[in-house]
This record gives C-alpha cells, structure tokens and sequence, in this order.
C-alpha cells in the first residue's frame, strides 16, 4: 500500500511560523510586562514609604516665630489714647464707626471699642473679645468686656509677629490649618486649578488629553493637565525639570497620595506648600504667609477680592508680581472672581463690589518683617544662653520678647532724623542706643548704627566708652544711702583739689566751666553736673563703696576704683547704661535686662527656664531722692532743654561726656521707658558735642515720636518733706527763713527749734 504525502504549501508554513513567532513575542511580552509590573510594584512601595515619612512625620521645618511683646492694659496702666491708637494700625486693626466683626475698633476721645482677635498668648489662648477701654489723665483707667460690662483686671492686645528665624533650607511660612481657611479661597482654588478634585484619584487623564490637545493646537504650552496632587507631588518630592519620567513619576505619587490621604488632608498641606512669591532670599510658601507678605494681616481677615488675588497669584507669583505688574494680577483676581460668581459663590452686587476693590497690598517699601538686627542678636544670644542652642532648630518655636514695635519705631526715627542734622556739621558719627520697659526691665527698642536696619558691628551692645558724667547719680545715691550725714542740701566744697595717686601721679579734676564757687549744695551740684563736689564728696563716702553700689546696680564689668572713675573714667556700653539706670527708674529693684519674655515649643507648650534675678540695689527711700534730683537736672540744670521741650511733664535724666567731647552720652526715663544713648566716632575722633547737644538731641526727637508720660509723684516710706537753710544746709522748721523745701530721710531729719535765731523775752520766759 502506498502512503500519499501532502506536501505542505508555503502559505501553510508561513502561518505556522507566524503563530510561533506571535506566541514567543507573547511569551516575551507577558514576563516582560509581569517583571514591570513588579518593577512598579517595587518602586511604588519604596514611593509609598518616602510619601508615609513626608506626610506622617513633620511636613515642613517652620521657622521659630519672634513676637513682640503683648501690650497688657489695666486700670492704672501708663498707656496713652494715642499710644493705643498707634498699636491698633500696626497690628492692622481697621478703624470703622460701629464694630461689627472681629479686627475693628471705634474711637472717641476718651474711649476705644475693639473687637479683638483671638490670639496665642504664653499664658494660654486668648479669645476675641469686645471690649471698651477708657482713658484719664494718667493713661488706662479701665477696661470692660461689651457683654457684661463686666470690669477687667488685665485685658492683652496680641503681639506683633516681628519675623520668623530662617535657619533650614530658606523656606519661609506660616502653617494654617484647614479649618481656619477662609471657604471661598478653597472654593476659588478649586475652579481655578482642579474642579474635579474630590472625583479623580490623584490623576486626571480626561484634564491631561484636554490639556494636550489645546497645547497642540497653540503650539506651545498654554494650559496643564496637573491636578492639586500632582502639584503636591512635585512640590514636595520632585524637581522642576521637565521630562517624560519626571511626569511619570509625579502621576505614580500622586496616585499614592490619594489612595493613602483624605482629601481634605491634601488640600491642606498643598495650602501650605504652594510657592507664593520672593521675600528678597526668602521663598514664601503657602498662603498663610503669603497674606502676611502681601496684605500686613491674617489670612482670616482679608476680603473676598484678597482671596482671589492669592490664588490668582498661585499660577505665576513672578508674573503677577503685584508690585511690578498690577494690572496682569489685577485682570488674573477678576477673572477667579468671575469663576466665582458663575459658581454661584458671589452674586452679581458682591462680584462688582469685589472687581472695583483696589488691590490693597502693602507698601513695597514699607518691609514685610521687621529688620531688627541689634535686638534680634541679643534674642538669639539669651535664647542659646537661657534654652540651649539647639532650640532654634526644632519646628515651630515660638519666641515672645520684650520688644515694643512702638518705641522701636520711634527710637529708629529718632536716630535717623538726629543723626542726619548732626552729620552736616560733624561728620562720621555714629550711635548706639537702648529703650527698656521701666516696669518689666525688659528691652524695648535697641539700635545700634546710624542706619537702623543695618546688620553689623552692634554699637548698642558692643562698645566701650567712658561714661561721663552718667555715673555721678550713682555718687549720690551712696552719699545719700539710709543713716548718711547727707541731705540734698548738704554743702559741698567747690574749690581746687589734687589728688596723688600710689605712683605718685597726681590729678587736678576741674569743673566744666574751670571756675570754682567755695561750695555748693549736694542738689545743685548734681543737677549742673559739677566735677570738684563731687569728687570730693565720692571720696568722702569712699570710691569703693560708689563702686558698690554701681555693680549691685548691674554693672557686672570690672571697675578701677580710682578717683577718676568718680566723673566716669569707666567703659561701657548703652545697654550697660541702661541696665543701671533701669535700676534707678525702678525703685531701686536690680532685675537683669531681657529680651525674652517666653518659648512655646511646637505643642504650645512653656518650656521651663530659671528665672532671673531680682533684689533691692538701693534702697526705695535713696532712690526716691535720686529720682528726684534727676528731675532738677531736666528742669533747672544741665538738660533744661529738655525740660523747657515739655513743659509741665515729670522726666528725671542725666548727660554726660567725655574728655575732649569725644563721647556724647544721655541717659533718662518717664514713667514709662528708660533710655540710654551714646553719639560718637568709631574712630575715637572729637566730635565737639556735649551729652546735651548730641545725645540728648536724639532722646529728645524720640519723645516727640513717643509722647512721654509723665512721672508719678508716688510718696515713699521713710522720705519726708523736710526744710533745710540756703546758706548752711541745717535742718529747720517750714516756719524758718531762708529755707528750701526739699525731700529727706525720715531717719536723719532732725529740724532745729528755734530757726538758730535769739530768742525772744516771751520765749525765754516760756522756756523756749
């Protein structure tokens, strides 16, 4: 039997090879696709864990935030009508003629309504609050909550956010969380960037096609196709780099982020993160921040057209600068407020409203923090000293000091103005000045050159210049300490003196006029400044012990107890000035001047420190006649000019200069701030200023900024008003002649009977 083969044709062998070939590129296909897809796998779970470590762990470094102090009012406080009136625009409180709402006020004459903010206090949150204060002469004389007209014993106006310490990657913002957005800037957002937010899974193709198509069709890039996530994603893992993989990348992540977080989780943090604008080298990020740098005020409190101007902001924050370009951003604001009422979010009254709104941001000259480089200096000096240096590092310190936005302001005024007058007759000089709180011995203003916002050589702090006659009132209060031989009255030599020291060299002082006039009561040679008395009365008391009392003072620098060191042959600084006389203006009370007030860590927690320390220097009842003395000076001595400029105020002050007018020094309070000032060169130069005619000039141009507040009359125990005779300096009766009433210790005043006149017949038979 015969087989019959077919013979295969070359179509049949064609197909055959086709399958194979089509099942091994399968083969091929399937692994390949199967190896990707773990390739994935394994790339999304290493994702997965960096997106985990970025959003379950801390999101953001927030840079320690530096508060100013926060102005307490109480019946009785020394703080002016205008003074309240001041703090209120800086902490962009809007003037209205009824309150309605929370960040308004109203004011008459003698009152002030305010709604104020709820706020963080280091003593625990502060709600808003309606409240009235009212003035008198003296300053506060009570404050009242509107839904009671219950009485208040302490009433705080939040604190100015001075600036927030950079000290990361250059980031800068201020975290707000979601609950605390206005609802439209969300709302706007949404139309803007991502309508399908809470549809879409953190990717959208649909957007991505639509995207593509119009930018094919304009051949160029004119929409994107991102959502919110993928923004986020890019933001917080990615580069800006454009690539295929990058794109791919940002779509994986944002995918994560969605299956992993709640919307409203997101939408946070991308609020948060958005960059905003360029702060000069500091990157603005979120929108928090970003209604500070524009507007001066919370983001709580800004308009609906204010909204729409952030997130118009959001697509270009360089392009729509609204400083360079406003009528890019202004067109891009109107066209989200139109989304906005097409929405259904605004009706057609508020959207035109919103549209004819000016933009209202800030002043671009005018900087979005504060540049305080001398104060913020020695904030971070105590801050290392008191918390350690690693607080700065940590995430959301908050730092609350001792600085009054007001009497910085005025102190910086005051030394630009001064400076620029004295400079046309005397060039290259500079100056250093300290401002502190009388009644928490904190520091309130401090500058430390000519141009206030420069970041240098800190002349407030860091000079060593002899202080002059500054040091004589601490003479005086040794003299004058409880159970002295001293009165104000006491006669004191005036006449030629030298001195010979162990090496035998010897000293000659002479007063500033070279004239001698015999001698001179205590008070007149304080108040004119007299060199011959009072070095004759500091070595009747002993250098040593003047030595004494100056560092229970505060002075904490070593002394050579020389005679000279009696007319101020001792170096210091303003602010160790200003640290002694803080104890003279305070009762007599050291307390160590500071710039911190509190640290609350990122939990609002307190963080303990030690406090600082606080005694009785000098005596209330010495100082009491210091105080008193210090006020002749203004009033009928070396600093009348002063006096004469408000007259009918009680300030209390002293001058000073060195040899050859080479220091110009002053030093002086209300019953509000202490002040110390020096003017001079860096080079040591003369600079033919006296401490009247430079530094007093500069204090005196800081009070017409800052009005001062006249010292209170307060009586001290063991001080009475005694009476004491011209000539000799005996106690007396008041019914005596020739006599002058001045203070005295309760302890030595001992008034003669009989006036040290005859007696009478009729006195002699009464026994008088």
């Amino acid at each position: 039997m015969t087989t019959k083969t077919t013979k295969k044709t070359p179509a049949s062998r064609r197909s055959k090879n086709s399958r194979g070939v089509f099942r091994r590129i399968w083969s091929i296909a399937w692994k390949l696709g199967l190896a990707g897809l773990a390739v994935v796998t394994l790339y999304s779970i290493y994702l997965d864990q960096i997106i985990a470590q970025k959003f379950e762990g801390q999101k953001w470094h927030l840079p320690a935030q530096v508060f100013s102090r926060s102005m307490a009012l109480y019946p009785g406080a020394a703080v002016s009508h205008p003074q309240i009136m001041a703090e209120l625009k800086l902490l962009g409180y809007r003037k209205v003629a009824n309150p309605r709402q929370i960040g308004e006020f109203s004011a008459s004459s003698t009152r002030i309504e305010l709604w104020r903010r709820p706020f963080l206090h280091p003593e625990g949150d502060q709600v808003e609050q309606r409240v009235m204060i009212s003035f008198d002469s003296n300053g506060v004389s009570s404050v009242s909550r509107m839904s009671d007209k219950r009485q208040l014993a302490v009433f705080h106006l939040e604190p100015v956010l001075l600036d927030r310490i950079i000290t990361g990657d250059g980031e800068d913002r201020l975290f707000v969380p979601t609950e605390e957005m206005p609802p439209s800037i969300v709302q706007a957002l949404l139309l803007v960037e991502d309508r399908s937010f809470y549809e879409h899974h953190g990717v959208n193709p649909f957007a991505i096609a639509r995207a593509a198509f119009v930018n094919i069709s304009a051949g160029r890039t004119v929409q994107g196709g991102s959502t919110l996530t993928q923004q986020l994603a890019k933001n917080f893992f990615l580069s800006s780099e454009r690539s295929l993989l990058r794109k791919v990348r940002e779509a994986l992540m944002a995918v994560i982020i969605d299956f992993r977080y709640s919307k409203d989780e997101i939408l946070e943090a991308y609020l948060n993160e958005v960059y905003m604008g360029q702060d000069k080298s500091r990157a603005v990020h979120g929108v928090g921040l970003a209604s500070r740098f524009y507007f001066g005020r919370p983001i709580t409190e800004l308009t609906i057209s204010q909204q729409a101007f952030l997130v118009a902001t959001i697509k270009g924050p360089s392009y729509y600068n609204p400083w360079k370009y406003p009528e890019r951003i202004q067109e891009r604001r109107d066209l989200v407020l139109r989304l906005l009422m097409d929405a259904g979010h605004l009706n057609t009254a508020e959207y035109k409203a919103a549209v004819e709104s000016p933009l209202g941001i800030r002043n671009f000259n005018k900087p979005a923090h504060q540049k305080l480089p001398s104060f913020f200096a020695l904030v971070k000096q105590e801050v290392n000293e008191r918390y350690g240096d690693a607080l700065l590092k940590q995430s959301g310190v908050k730092i609350y000091t001792t600085l009054d936005p007001m009497a910085q302001e005025a102190a910086e005024i005051a030394v630009t103005r001064t400076l620029k007058s004295l400079d046309k007759s005397n060039k290259s000089l500079q100056i250093g000045m300290v401002v502190t709180d009388k009644y928490t011995g904190g520091i309130a203003a401090m500058v430390g050159d000519k141009t206030p916002g420069f970041d240098g050589f800190n002349r407030a702090v860091e000079i060593r210049r002899p202080i002059g006659s500054l040091i004589k009132p601490f003479v005086y209060a040794t003299a004058l300490a409880p159970n002295s031989q001293f009165t104000l009255a006491t006669p004191l030599k005036d006449q030629p003196i030298t001195l010979k020291s162990e090496q035998g060299k010897t000293w000659s002082p002479q007063n500033f006029d070279k004239k001698f006039t015999g001698q001179v009561p205590l008070l007149t040679a304080l108040k004119k400044s007299m060199n011959v008395p009072t070095v004759n009365l500091g070595i009747a008391v002993g250098v040593d012990a003047v030595a004494t009392t100056l560092a229970k003072s505060g002075w904490h620098e070593p002394l050579n107890q020389y005679p000279s060191m009696l007319l101020g042959a001792v170096n210091g600084s303003p602010l160790m000035v200003a640290q002694v006389y803080q104890t003279l203006a305070d009762s007599g009370v050291y307390r160590k001047l500071t710039t911190v007030t509190a640290v609350l860590d990122s939990e609002k927690n307190p963080l303990p420190v030690t406090r600082l320390p606080k005694e009785q220097a000098i005596s209330p009842e010495t100082d009491f006649l210091i105080q008193y003395a210090m006020q002749q000076v203004v009033n009928t001595g070396t600093a009348t000019r002063l006096g004469n400029a408000f007259p009918g105020v009680g300030l209390a002050g002293k001058t000073g200069t060195s040899n050859d007018s080479r220091d110009s020094w002053f030093a002086g309070f209300d019953e509000r701030n202490v002040a110390a000032i020096w003017v001079g060169r860096d080079d040591n130069g003369k600079t033919s200023l006296y401490g009247s005619s430079g530094a007093m000039a500069v204090y005196l141009a800081f009070l017409k900024e800052r009005p001062p507040i006249s010292l209170r009359s307060i009586q001290v125990n063991g001080v009475v008003r005694g009476f004491f005779d011209r000539d000799t300096g005996v106690a007396k009766e008041s019914t005596c002649s020739n006599v002058d009433a001045l203070p005295a210790l309760t302890a030595t005043y001992r008034p003669i009977n009989n006036c040290g006149e005859p007696l009478q017949w009729w006195q002699k038979i009464l026994g008088r």
